[in-house]
Order: C-alpha cells, then sequence, then structure tokens
C-alpha cells in the first residue's frame, strides 16, 4: 500500500493550507466525487434498513454535554466553549447528545421501536498537532453515525444487523478489515459508573459477535466512556491499526436525559441506545480507500467513470456527445482531446479511470466506441448506447467486483 498524503495531492484528492489550519484538509473536486459517492452509498443503504436521516447544529450548549457525560469524561478532545450572549457553546466532539434530544422531543411508544436515526454530520475534536495527518486525523471529521433507540429484547437483533451493514459495506468499496476488536473498560476513572449496565452491555455485544460467526479478540481500555463496543479494525500503509467502524451499547446517555418509550403495558421504560458507524469517517474511510486501491477506485467511487478520448480534432464533436450523454445518464465522465497529447499519453494520464472509450473516424460515423479497461484489456467497438448501458449498470451495483467487459 501507498501512503494516502501523497496520493491524495498525487491525484488532486485533497490538500491543505496554513492559512486555514492542522487537521483541516480541504476537498479538491475529484476528492468531492468520491466523498459524495460514499455518503450517497452509505444513505442510501440506510434508508433500506429502515433508517431516518436527520440533521442536527454542530453546535451545542455546555450543559448538553455535562448532561451526556463528554464534559467529565472527554472534555480534553474538545474544543474550548466559547461565550455567546451570555452561554457557552461547544462544537460538538459526537452526534450522540443531539440524537438523543432528538428521541426525547416526542412521546415514544414500543410500537415505534426500534427507532433508527441516522445523519451524515460534522464534528469537531481538538487532536493535537503530532498526530494529525492527512485525512487519517483532522480536527474537522464528517462522520457517519446512527443510534437506534429500541428496547432491551430488540438490542441484540440490531447489533447484528449493523455488523452485516458494515460486511456489506466493506465488501463494497474491496477493503478488508484485519479484525474485529471487542472493546472493554479498562482500570482508571474515565469510564461512568455502573457495573451492571457495564454487565449487559457486553453481554449483548458479545451475544451479537457470536452469532454473526465473527472472530474477535477482547481488548481491555479501548471501550467509549459511557459503554463497551465492537471495533472494526484495519491496517494503514505505515502498519498501523485504527479504527473504521464500530457498534456501541449504551445505557447511560438514555437515563441521563431520561429518555422513555410506554409499553404495550401502559408502563414507562427505558430504551437501549445502540451506536453504530458503517464506514466510520469519511475522512478516514477515503483515506484508506486511496491506500487500498492506489487511487484506483472501484467503479462506482471513481471520480471520474469515464473519459472519451477522440482519436483527432475531427472527432472531438462526436466524443463530447458521448460524454454529455454519459452525463445525463449519471456517469462522471469529461473529454480528453488531442490538445492533452498523443491517444498513447491520455491513455496513460488516465490509467485511474475505470474505462475509456476511444473514439476514431469510423466509430464517430456510427455512434460507436471502442472501450478499453484500466486493466489493459480492450473490448471491439460497440454502440455507445450499449457501452453506456453495461457501464451505468456496473457502477449502479456498486460493487468492488472486476470491471463490467460485456463477458
Amino acid at each position: 500500500m501507498q501512503d494516502h498524503r501523497r496520493l491524495g495531492r498525487e491525484l488532486d484528492v485533497f490538500d491543505t493550507d496554513p492559512l486555514i489550519g492542522a487537521g483541516l484538509p480541504y476537498w479538491l473536486p475529484d476528492g468531492a466525487a468520491v466523498r459524495h459517492a460514499l455518503e450517497e452509498y452509505v444513505r442510501d443503504e440506510e434508508r433500506r434498513a429502515g433508517y431516518r436521516h436527520v440533521y442536527a447544529p454542530p453546535l451545542g450548549k455546555r450543559e448538553l454535554y455535562e448532561l451526556s457525560g463528554h464534559w467529565e469524561h472527554y472534555r480534553d478532545d474538545m474544543f474550548p466553549p466559547m461565550d455567546l450572549g451570555g452561554e457557552q457553546v461547544v462544537l460538538r466532539p459526537s452526534l450522540c447528545p443531539h440524537h438523543a434530544l432528538i428521541y426525547r422531543s416526542r412521546s415514544r411508544s414500543h410500537r415505534e421501536l426500534p427507532l433508527r436515526i441516522a445523519e451524515l454530520g460534522d464534528m469537531y475534536r481538538s487532536e493535537p498537532s503530532g498526530v494529525l495527518g492527512g485525512l487519517s486525523r483532522v480536527r474537522a471529521i464528517r462522520l457517519n453515525d446512527a443510534h437506534v433507540f429500541c428496547t432491551p429484547g430488540q438490542a441484540a437483533a440490531e447489533i447484528r444487523a449493523a455488523l452485516e451493514m458494515i460486511r456489506r459495506a466493506h465488501r463494497a468499496m474491496g477493503i478488508v478489515p484485519t479484525r474485529h476488536r471487542l472493546s472493554l473498560p479498562g482500570a482508571g476513572g474515565k469510564y461512568v459508573a455502573g457495573q451492571e449496565r457495564w454487565r449487559r452491555a457486553i453481554a449483548l455485544l458479545t451475544e451479537a459477535l457470536d452469532a454473526s460467526g465473527l472472530p474477535y479478540e477482547a481488548a481491555e481500555g479501548e471501550a467509549a466512556f459511557y459503554g463497551p463496543k465492537i471495533d472494526v479494525q484495519f491496517t494503514d500503509a505505515a502498519g498501523r491499526e485504527f479504527t473504521l467502524s464500530t457498534v456501541q451499547i449504551d445505557f447511560h446517555q438514555p437515563e441521563r436525559f431520561g429518555l422513555e418509550y410506554v409499553a404495550a403495558d401502559g408502563g414507562r421504560h427505558r430504551p437501549v441506545m445502540v451506536h453504530r458507524s458503517v464506514v466510520g469517517s469519511i475522512e478516514r474511510a477515503v483515506a484508506h480507500l486511496l491506500e487500498r486501491h492506489g487511487g484506483a477506485f472501484p467503479a462506482w467511487l471513481a471520480p471520474t467513470q469515464l473519459v472519451v478520448l477522440p482519436v483527432s480534432d475531427a472527432e472531438h464533436p462526436a466524443a463530447a456527445a458521448l460524454a454529455r450523454r454519459a452525463v445525463e445518464e449519471g456517469l462522471r465522465a469529461e473529454v480528453a482531446g488531442p490538445e492533452r497529447g498523443t491517444l498513447g499519453a491520455r491513455v496513460r494520464r488516465a490509467r485511474h479511470v475505470p474505462y475509456q472509450a476511444v473514439v476514431g473516424p469510423r466509430e464517430a460515423g456510427d455512434g460507436r466506441a471502442a472501450l478499453r479497461l484500466r486493466d489493459g484489456r480492450r473490448l471491439a467497438a460497440m454502440p455507445s448506447s450499449d457501452l453506456l448501458a453495461g457501464i451505468g449498470a456496473h457502477v449502479a451495483a456498486r460493487s468492488a467486483e472486476a470491471l463490467w467487459d460485456r463477458a
């Protein structure tokens, strides 16, 4: 694997500027295209799984984080409060307190549960400058986060469903975890009290892992301050292990926020809160995708999915028409004409693009194009409609498998 910091700049995925600040990369157009595709995939998968999407502000009063426990247990990783109209507001370090308030904003019945709330939201961590690097460790984070509010009897099934969503996402992205870790509390005061709640939460995660048939290793001292979690671990180009996806059980915040639902018997009960992130932070996910694929993303994630190559200026109108039609059909396509060099040079520069459609005099005359795949294979000329339909179907399938080749 290659370091994503070098690849990301070489491929115009992201960059940084001292005037913006350390740990605050900006996304260039190609990087924004990858990010958008990944976010749309996650939203679509969550929608199909019964999640409802919300937006919550990236700020909250200090009192919100005192109530959630973040101020006591996580303050060193938060940015300092800002004085605003006699109140103190804080850049949110996580999305869960806002989602707890969204749950609490209405009276809830057991018939509504499990209630699945998802958000692709921004959060902020005051990371030390010495650990910042590229996209893998940043201070402004776009997190794929969700919280499932459910009965205790529903929790194990929700955890298993989250693990299956994570598995499907990794397969679509073409990435393979290093291991699954059951992250448990350790010694010290960084964890909330409540031995029985911790025992129940650990039992639920263990049950779900065992039922899913996933091998895992327990690790003390790696739990969140409010509960244990399943961490899906990956390894970067430098051999360092990091967490990408996670599933967590939380009995703490439902109690702190006074969350309730009305059961079938009319009594009021406390829901369980399952925290779940399928692809983790978008920044870290793209960093690993860069390293894993060397810039040759799966077709559905590629910044440019189809480049049309006219052999000469005479074929440029036909090539431009093909590219416009591809864009209208939902593909990310562009034309690389002779002004960019010889055909061979243009093919080499487009080595990370999944599909290259060559349009010569004969193809321009009869509405066809000859397809090259980035792995070097060449296909005979075919009608443009067939070419676009085949590529479009493969992209829509969101698969990391081999490129469509009309086989």
